[in-house]
């Protein structure tokens, strides 16, 4: 998957969480929530790729 395609999707989703365009972490951590992005449209081929990162984003902030 592209990787700055998921960054772009991932820094909307942070904004949609009242963050501003940044990201509120640094490269390692992005690494790993795109690994698990990815992951899951592994595991799951037909999952929507908006959802995926939706729930990754929110499961980061409420951890």
């Amino acid at each position: 998957m592209d990787k700055k395609l998921i960054r772009k999707m991932v820094q909307k989703c942070f904004v949609q969480y009242r963050h501003d365009g940044s990201l509120p972490f640094g490269e390692a951590e992005f690494d790993e929530l795109y690994l698990k992005i990815v992951e899951q449209k592994n595991e799951e081929p037909d999952a929507d790729l908006h959802e995926l990162i939706n729930d990754a984003v929110y499961e980061f902030l409420a951890t």
